[in-house]
């Protein structure tokens, strides 16, 4: 079994090639995890092949003693120490979902980089309002800098998932939730929907690019290049349903977009475009 795993092409099992202290210490969490499982897994494995060898047909020497009482001490080690290790991974896992909470801000120097994020069928809109441009299927930000993401769906529940930074939310419409990210070098990564949502699902992939903060600024100046506008007239068009979209920049936003998008959910039975709404308010916690 080792030597086929051996075998297998790590790269691909991106949660274990973490880019990013919150994706390195998720990825310890696992390890952890694993290993205090192990202490009752392995005996059991081992012992379970020690039986079916001591106890084959062949062997007439292994005493067959069926009749005999309760024992105390079988009853310890069976109850007691999977108890115990239930007890650890409670503690660990109760620590470790304080200390990765997705709305507490990452301790680094610096402002974070805000980022909304919109889902839709089937493509990601990313919307940066201090530069005043959205981007689609493609999140750009500079390397050694915290992203604080706002997160919400113009469309079913998604999932946001980039497996060598951070952790994966929930995307829902008429709310917002966040997560935190940094990514220690530059580097290109790989976002996902980790959330079936419909016919054009599997691709809903999204290019996640840390850069140097002179590449950022040149990235930013790319896109207020571009010549395309997200206001209430572009939107709709935007948001409709497509698949397989291009990495497509926009150099002017409707301020206030983001929350217009929020809004128009939370009022039920009253649906409109984002541009008719009224704010989202407080955001909606998970």
């Amino acid at each position: 079994m080792a030597l086929l795993a051996g075998a297998c092409d790590l790269r691909r099992a991106a949660v274990l090639d973490p880019k990013g202290p919150v994706a390195l210490a998720e990825r310890d969490l696992l390890f952890d995890a694993f290993s205090v499982m192990m202490i009752v897994i392995v005996p059991v494995i081992i012992l379970t092949l020690w039986f079916a060898w001591r106890y084959r047909a062949s062997n007439t020497n292994a005493q067959y003693a069926p009749a005999w009482a309760n024992s105390a001490k079988i009853d310890a080690v069976v109850w007691l120490i999977p108890a115990a290790i239930v007890i650890a991974l409670g503690v660990l896992l109760w620590r470790s979902t304080y200390k990765l909470d997705p709305y507490r801000p990452l301790e680094a120097a610096g402002a974070p980089l805000e980022v909304q994020v919109v889902a839709q069928d089937w493509k990601w809109l990313f919307i940066y309002p201090e530069q005043g441009i959205a981007v689609v299927n493609q999140l750009a930000f500079p390397a050694g800098r915290p992203v604080s993401l706002r997160i919400t769906s113009d469309t079913v529940m998604n999932s946001f998932y980039v497996p060598q930074l951070a952790g994966q939310i929930y995307a829902m419409a008429g709310m917002q939730t966040r997560l935190q990210l940094l990514a220690d070098q530059p580097g290109k990564f790989v976002g996902r929907n980790s959330q079936y949502s419909g016919g054009g699902y599997s691709d809903q992939h999204f290019e996640v690019v840390s850069l140097s903060a002179g590449d950022f600024d040149a990235w930013v100046a790319k896109a207020k290049q571009a010549p395309g506008r997200l206001d209430a007239t572009t939107y709709p068009a935007q948001a409709a349903k497509s698949r397989a979209v291009p990495i497509t920049y926009y150099s002017v936003v409707e301020p206030d977009l983001y929350n217009r998008i929020i809004d128009k959910y939370r009022h039920a039975g009253h649906a409109h475009t984002p541009s008719q709404g009224q704010g989202a308010g407080a955001p909606a916690r998970r």
